[in-house]
Parts: C-alpha cells; sequence; structure tokens
C-alpha cells in the first residue's frame, strides 16, 4: 500500500506539536525556582542559540545526506557505528515514551484540581484513567499514519489559541514593579548562586521543552518533498522558541518570584488566574489537555517510527521492523505503548513524579543529540557531501561546531545523577542490540565499542545501588 505523504504544514505542525506539550505551561515556576529575569533571558539566549544550531544541523544534513531518512538514530549510526546508532535510538525511543508518562501525569494532576480523586496525576484512579486513554489512542493510530497526522496538525491549531491568549493578556497586565523587584533579586542571588549556576539549573527543563524539534526529521520519508523538512524544522523550531520566551518573560512582570515558584502545576494557569480570576485558570487548563494530547499524539508516532526505522537498520530485532495494511509500524507502537503502561504503573510509587520524569526524558535526549551535532561536525570537515570548499560549507561547519559545544554543554548541565540513572535503560536495553545482532549473524562489538558497554555497565551498576539505598540525590 503506498504510504500518505505529509504537506510542508503538516511537517510544521509535526516538529510544533512534538515540541508544545505539557512543558511550557509549567515554565514560570520552573524558571522561578532557579532564577530571575535576567537569568531566564541568558538562559533562553544560550539553549535558543544552541537548539536553533541544532535544528539547522537537522536541516543541512536532510540535504546532504538524504539517504539518511530515519533522522536521528541514522546520523549516530552512520558516523559512529551500530552500537552507538542503537543507543541513540534507544535513548531518543525511551525519552519519547517518559515525555509520554509525563504528559499523562500533569494531564491527570490539572484535572485534581477539580476532581482530587486524581491527585497529582499519580494516584491509582488517575493511572487506570490515562490507561484508557492510552490504549484508546494506540488503536486509533493502528488506523493510519495519514489519519493521526491530520489529527495532529487540527489539535497543534487548538492548543496554541489559549497560549496566544495568555501572551496578550499578560503583556497587558505587566507591573513594571513586580518586574524590577524579580530583576533585582536575581542579581543579587536571592540564595539561588551566581548567575551560571541559576542559569544551569534551567537547562534540563529548556531540553525538555524543545524536544521535538527533530519531528520532520524523523519523518523525512514521509514528506512530500525533501526541502520541505529542512524549512518545516527550521520555522517549527522559531515559532516554539518565540512562545516559550514569553510565556517564561512576562510571568516574571505579573507575580513576584516567591510566588511563580509556589504554584501548582500547571503554574501558567496560576499566574492567568490571578489577571483574569478563576476563568483564566479553567482556559489554560483546558489548552494544556488539548495541548498534551496533541504531544502524545506526536510523540508516539515518532517513538515508533524510530523503532521501525532501527529494525530496519539490522540496531534492533527486525519484528520491530513489521508495518500493518495501513503503513503503521504495529510492533513497534505495541511496543511502546507498552513500556509506557509500564513507566504509568511506577509513578504509582515515586514522589515529584512530573519533575522526576521531566528530567529523564530530558537526560535521554542528550547523548543521541550530541551524536547529531557531532556527525553533522564530521560531515563538514570531511567535505564528502560538498563539491569543495565553499562559504556554505564554511557555515555549515561554525553550526555544526556550535551545536556539538552546546550538546556537550548540556551532558555535562545534567550531571552524573542522570547519566547514572540513564544507563539503567541502556545497560538492560543492549539485550535489543544483541538480539539484532544474532539475527544478522555478525559481531556483536567492534573493538571501539567495548569500552562504552562498560562505561554503561558500570554506570548501570552505580545506578542500582543509589536505586536500592535510596541515595539517588548524588
Amino acid at each position: 500500500m503506498e504510504t500518505a505523504k505529509l504537506s510542508r504544514m503538516a511537517l510544521v505542525a509535526m516538529v510544533v506539536g512534538s515540541m508544545v506539550g505539557a512543558g511550557i505551561f509549567s515554565l514560570p515556576s520552573i524558571f522561578a525556582r532557579h532564577t530571575g529575569p535576567i537569568g531566564g533571558l541568558v538562559a533562553w539566549t544560550i539553549a535558543g542559540t544552541g537548539m536553533l544550531t541544532l535544528a539547522m544541523v537537522f536541516q543541512f544534513l536532510s540535504r546532504r545526506r538524504p539517504d539518511l531518512d530515519a533522522g536521528i538514530f541514522a546520523y549516530a549510526k552512520a558516523g559512529f557505528g551500530r552500537y552507538l546508532g542503537f543507543l541513540a535510538a534507544l535513548g531518543y525511543w525511551t525519552a519519547a515514551c517518559l515525555g509520554n508518562v509525563s504528559y499523562f501525569v500533569v494531564f491527570k494532576a490539572t484535572l485534581g484540581a477539580v476532581f482530587p480523586i486524581f491527585g497529582d496525576g499519580d494516584t491509582l484512579p488517575a493511572v487506570l484513567v490515562s490507561s484508557l486513554l492510552l490504549w484508546s489512542t494506540h488503536f486509533a493510530i493502528l488506523r493510519g499514519i495519514r489519519q493521526a497526522a491530520g489529527m495532529n496538525t487540527v489539535v497543534t491549531i487548538a492548543k496554541i489559541v489559549p497560549i496566544a491568549i495568555f501572551i496578550v493578556v499578560a503583556a497587558l497586565a505587566v507591573d513594571l514593579d513586580v518586574l524590577r523587584q524579580n530583576i533585582m533579586e536575581g542579581q543579587s542571588g536571592d540564595g539561588k548562586g551566581t548567575l551560571l549556576e541559576q542559569v544551569r539549573g534551567t537547562m534540563l527543563a529548556t531540553v525538555f521543552v524543545f524536544l521535538g524539534v527533530e519531528g520532520a526529521s524523523v519523518y523525512s520519508r514521509y514528506a512530500k518533498r525533501r526541502d520541505d523538512v529542512a524549512v518545516a524544522t527550521v520555522v517549527g523550531f522559531l515559532l516554539v522558541l518565540t512562545l516559550l520566551v514569553l510565556v517564561t518573560m512576562l510571568s516574571y512582570g505579573v507575580l513576584p518570584r516567591a510566588e511563580l515558584a509556589a504554584l501548582r502545576n500547571p503554574s501558567l494557569a496560576g499566574v492567568l488566574r490571578s489577571i483574569v480570576g478563576p476563568w483564566g485558570s479553567m482556559l489554560v487548563s483546558v489548552g494544556l489537555m488539548v495541548s498534551v494530547a496533541g504531544a502524545y499524539l506526536a510523540w508516539i508516532l515518532l517513538a515508533a517510527e524510530v523503532l521501525r526505522a532501527a529494525a530496519r537498520a539490522a540496531i534492533m530485532p527486525a519484528f520491530l521492523g513489521r508495518e500493518n495494511r495501513h503503513g503503521v509500524p504495529a510492533a513497534a507502537l505495541w511496543l511502546s505503548n507498552g513500556i509506557v503502561q509500564g513507566f504509568l504503573i511506577v509513578t504509582l510509587f515515586t514522589e515529584d513524579t512530573f519533575v522526576l520524569i521531566k528530567n529523564m526524558a530530558s537526560s535521554m535526549s542528550l547523548i543521541p543529540y550530541f551524536f547529531v551535532a557531532g556527525f553533522g561536525l564530521m560531515v563538514a570537515v570531511r567535505g564528502d557531501a560538498y563539491n569543495g570548499w565553499s562559504r556554505r560549507r564554511g557555515f555549515e561547519l561554525g553550526l555544526a561546531a556550535v551545536a556539538t559545544v552546546y550538546a556537550a554543554g548540556l551532558v555535562y548541565a545534567g550531571g552524573f545523577r542522570y547519566f547514572v540513572l540513564s544507563a539503567l535503560i541502556y545497560a538492560p536495553g543492549t539485550i535489543l542490540f544483541l538480539i539484532a545482532r544474532r539475527e544478522q549473524q555478525g559481531s556483536t562489538f567492534a573493538p571501539f565499542e567495548w569500552p562504552v558497554l562498560l562505561l554503561i555497565l558500570a554506570s548501570c551498576g552505580v545506578g542500582v545501588w543509589a536505586v536500592s539505598t535510596g541515595n539517588t540525590a548524588f
């Protein structure tokens, strides 16, 4: 059966839909806990510049290496070998699954403000309702990518409306005295450390809200035209960046920083409520639920697509590459939603679930992003996809270099704790790689891959010890 093709608008919606989820609705309190307006501007400048260069690396790689049409994992495999390509695919897929869990948690937490039975999204009734929504959407997606992509476009448009209303209302309500006081508190440190330490504290949050910038690249095989992938990636990114900066900075002009930090999630609802009353909170809550629904749809498609492509490239077991008569990677979809279901059950036994899952999802995506930036740098340095030296090649070399430094900085900002927790996924997940290599009857690990495996196994051991002893705050 012929695979449905996506238009440029649908690809832009895929990028925006992937990026605008629960994170944007929590930004006022998350940033206020770490920094003030100046630190917020510095953080968005660094994150915006870094992620823009990464988005543009995706853009030029889609032109320079059109044969790599599976996106994020394909670049890691082409540049750094099968096992590191597998780790990129596994990390990105896990981040997508964790992101979907966070969407369900915050969805039920929002309802919990009206129906206490849902609590903070991690009660038994919340998990049961989330499970019902999970599997209802699962069977809808099995009907075909085309229908799901069309739903995503409509939902993306619908969820932007409440955010736009917030921006307009907050801009009109900015109190310069409140903004000035928040600036002064931020400059004094206010117990949050130096400006650099404040900015570092926001970095995982910025990664979480930028997850999905590669959405059009992952779906490049469905694009009507290859050029649409590049345009959709950059346009979608710039639209979302504008929304993120406005939501964060305008909030500093509405409420004192201490009040922002204390707001219940979704904190955007609390900010709008302080301006216009209860209906503002209701508007944001509805917008959040629509946003989460759209983000879940986009991310579960991305997760299944990565598994399908990785299986076709022989770094995941072959059964994950099978498609049903609608062209949907059914086996990959079943595994992805099965993992989401498992994580939903785990939320019954964790504290501060949303923050933990958000940070874990961000951490799992850092290594894949670093590989993409590194591969972009490798392509530009080698010049295999270029006709000699040119100003364009120099520009793309500079982009890749900045993106690589930024991605390495994110790994540092994430810290040792989340790398160790990530190893709890990477180590047992390697079993999938071993199955794939056995199917291919090839050598398991290249010589340079053994040290990577040993590092992951050692980190996993530390992680098991930390979790078993309850010492996960290292």
